[in-house]
């Protein structure tokens, strides 16, 4: 297998299991973990360097913004061609919080809220607590497994009472899609037309693979992007693997929205070494982001070889952006959960697919943001996980 660059570690399995994330303790030491979304590469050099000066100092109160809005704006306008008013850039604790804050602030108790499924599971209940409900537009999905989002989907969900706000996850976990110009305007011809408030959750758009296009939301030349109820939330937690860090940033398209997101700012404080560490990716952190698009754009091939090799009846179309792969299951016959017999028979465990909606049902997802060494381990396990179940 081809060496892990050096600037993302070694991936050794001896050292992950020093760690103590969520990842490493919610499964026994024998299960390879694969489910959540974290990487296991080491972190980049000078988010490890301003999270420890910041504790030499004794420098852990509330957090400022500081630079944090120009940082994010400087980064944005060279990768993603986009360049924001950092004065409407504001921390939040994470992307979830911003969204579920926001929400609570635009839409009456009893609003329906429109989603894509299948769609990170988080969207399933969140919004539940706030008196809010979800609404599906299902994705539309192809021969080739590729998804698209479905216009008559779109329109019948925004159709339907009560439809307040679409809540669009660009690019899109888990099917690793980057939704086309064509199709954002669509969304926001649709939203438009119904009156919905958009919030879009951009939170993999650093993690866009050779070959795809990202479009900022509110890049568009469209009127729903100057609106006042339009906000775009993303963060450096899923670029820089420092979720653990809690520091998301929430865009706002005005400066009514931005007022929105000030008067907030007590339900929204982010951790001050998020800011620190997220300020020092976007600023200091490209080397290592390239040295990540490079080995997941190696992954993504790679799983293709694996899985022709040992799991040919598993459906896999290579994400178009971050490290998330989705797996169609459903010829193997390990019902609708197949994670679990991954788990169970293989002991390595997967995100289950019917968290993530209905249309998840014989699906999985698999982390592929790990050495080509592991993520074969990964495939080698369920391979033969399959083969006890067939017995």
């Amino acid at each position: 297998m081809p060496e892990v660059d050096p600037l993302l570690g070694t991936c050794s399995l001896d050292e992950l299991r020093r760690r103590k994330s969520v990842k490493w303790r919610n499964f026994p030491p024998d299960v390879l973990p694969s489910f959540v979304a974290e990487m296991d590469f080491d972190l980049a050099a000078p988010v490890t360097a301003a999270v420890t000066a910041a504790l030499a100092l004794g420098d852990c109160g509330y957090a400022h913004p500081g630079q944090l809005g120009a940082a994010f704006a400087q980064f944005s306008a060279d990768r993603l061609g986009w360049a924001p008013d950092p004065a409407r850039v504001y921390p939040v604790p994470d992307v979830m919080t911003g969204l579920a804050e926001v929400i609570q602030a635009v839409t009456p108790p009893g609003s329906g809220i429109v989603v894509n499924p299948p769609v990170y599971p988080p969207f399933r209940f969140r919004f539940g607590f706030y008196g809010r409900r979800l609404i599906d537009a299902p994705l539309a999905r192809g021969a080739d497994g590729r998804y698209a989002l479905d216009p008559d989907a779109v329109e019948a969900a925004l159709s339907q009472p009560g439809a307040a706000a679409y809540l669009l996850c660009s690019p899109h976990n888990p099917t690793g899609n980057v939704w086309s110009r064509a199709e954002l305007e669509m969304v926001a011809q649709a939203c438009q037309r119904h009156g919905a408030v958009l919030v879009v959750d951009e939170i993999h758009a650093p993690l866009v693979l050779p070959g795809a296009r990202f479009v900022p939301f509110l890049a568009l030349d469209h009127e729903l992007a100057r609106a006042d109820t339009t906000f775009t939330f993303t963060s450096a937690t899923k670029g820089w693997n420092i979720a653990g860090l809690k520091c998301g940033l929430a865009v706002a398209a005005t400066p009514a929205g931005a007022r929105l997101l000030e008067q907030r700012w007590e339900a929204l404080l982010a951790s001050h070494l998020g800011v620190l560490a997220s300020v020092a990716a976007f600023t200091e952190g490209l080397p290592w982001l390239d040295a990540v698009l490079g080995q997941l754009d190696q992954n993504r091939v790679l799983l293709t070889a694996l899985l022709d090799e040992h799991l040919p009846g598993v459906g896999y179309a290579p994400p178009q952006a971050s490290f998330l792969a989705w797996l169609d299951c459903r010829a193997l016959g390990l019902g609708d959960d197949p994670a679990a017999v991954f788990r169970d028979k293989g002991r390595v465990a997967l995100g289950p697919g019917p968290d993530f909606g209905a249309q998840g049902h014989g699906f999985a997802r698999l982390n592929m943001g790990t050495s080509p060494d592991l993520l074969a381990e990964a495939v080698a396990r369920m391979a033969a996980a399959a083969r006890e179940f067939a017995r």
